[in-house]
């Protein structure tokens, strides 16, 4: 008997983007372009496009930016467990380049209606759900967001269900200390813990040597211990996320690790989380740490290939051709 693939739940805030069409200054009458963006529901529309069903928790104003990233979510095959606000407003976020090759994103989310999340939230959002992901982003957004993520890290794990967690330290929303505070308890119900160097050395646990990182070309480097004692506080598989320089994964069996596809990016914003959804898409199929950050580094780099937050996130299809499984000429 064919078995269902996993409901992966995922849940935090979502904000209108409107994007500069052109480098420099920004100006009246300059041409803009209207999308959205958030960390969670790019690795949700990454999975979705990946084939695998997932769910996405959040609130969201009353007003035609919440209209439209619904719309546009809902496009994309995700499953929306959405309260809308009639009070606070959607999120709204500003991303213009003042020159060629790079980007500046401003923010406009205080007191916005995702701001208002909280534990209750969570009624009915977990019905079939095998796989939770969280960031953290979602619990610096309020006390209420915090308690959430909380609940939902607690009912995971004492459901059996596996936790992935994105560290996505944002330094606008709160310090490195308050992050380490509200991150580091959720540790014990973490499966997989995603970050990069700094993001992971800021959870170092007290006494670790935390300097440096691994070579992704396959020497762990001094990052080892660091990873091997976050491992320690809970996660089984710590994956560190390298950029241009690949990634690794420390797990049960040791530690595995891939170099990153050569590309020449055009907008790198979302490749972190595109790796997400590559890497959980690939464990979900059953495969192993390694083809995991083959898959991770793809999903990576083709969303490097194309502007927006999730815009480049690629089908099963694409991704076999930009790995050579396929003649990626079609007659």
């Amino acid at each position: 008997m064919k078995r269902s693939p996993t409901r992966v739940l995922t849940l935090g805030e979502t904000m209108g983007l409107i994007t500069s069409a052109e480098s420099g200054r920004l100006r009246a009458g300059a041409p803009m372009r209207l999308s959205f963006g958030g960390a969670e529901s790019n690795v949700a529309i990454g999975l979705a496009r990946l084939g695998h069903p997932v769910r996405w928790l959040s609130r969201l104003g009353e007003d035609a930016i919440g209209e439209a990233i619904l719309a546009g979510l809902r496009g994309e095959g995700v499953e929306c467990a959405v309260a809308r606000d009639p009070r606070r407003p959607s999120g709204l976020m500003l991303k213009h380049s003042p020159r060629p090759g790079a980007s500046s994103v401003s923010y406009r989310r205080a007191g916005s209606a995702a701001t208002a999340l909280g534990p209750e939230d969570l009624a009915g959002a977990t019905a079939g759900v095998g796989q939770l992901h969280l960031s953290g982003i979602t619990p610096a957004l309020s006390a209420s967001a915090r308690e959430l993520t909380v609940a939902a890290a607690t009912w995971a794990h004492a459901s059996g269900v596996p936790v992935s967690l994105d560290v996505n330290y944002r330094s606008s929303l709160w310090t490195e200390r308050e992050a380490r505070a509200a991150l580091l308890p959720l540790l014990p119900h973490v499966t997989v813990l995603f970050g990069g160097p700094e993001e992971l050395r800021l959870l170092a646990p007290d006494g670790t040597d935390a300097r440096g990182g691994a070579d992704a070309r396959g020497s762990a480097g001094n990052g080892a211990a660091l990873l091997g004692a976050l491992a320690a506080c809970g996660p089984s598989e710590v994956v560190e996320k390298r950029g241009a320089e690949g990634a690794l994964a420390r797990h049960p069996g040791g530690v595995a690790a891939r170099a990153a596809e050569r590309i020449t990016p055009v907008d790198t914003v979302g490749a972190g989380d595109a790796f997400v959804a590559g890497y959980l898409s690939a464990r979900l199929d059953g495969a192993g740490p390694e083809a995991a950050l083959e898959r991770g580094n793809a999903c990576g780099a083709l969303a490097c290939l194309h502007p927006g937050d999730w815009e480049g996130a690629p089908g099963r299809e694409e991704l076999r051709a930009f790995l050579g499984a396929e003649d990626p000429v079609r007659r």
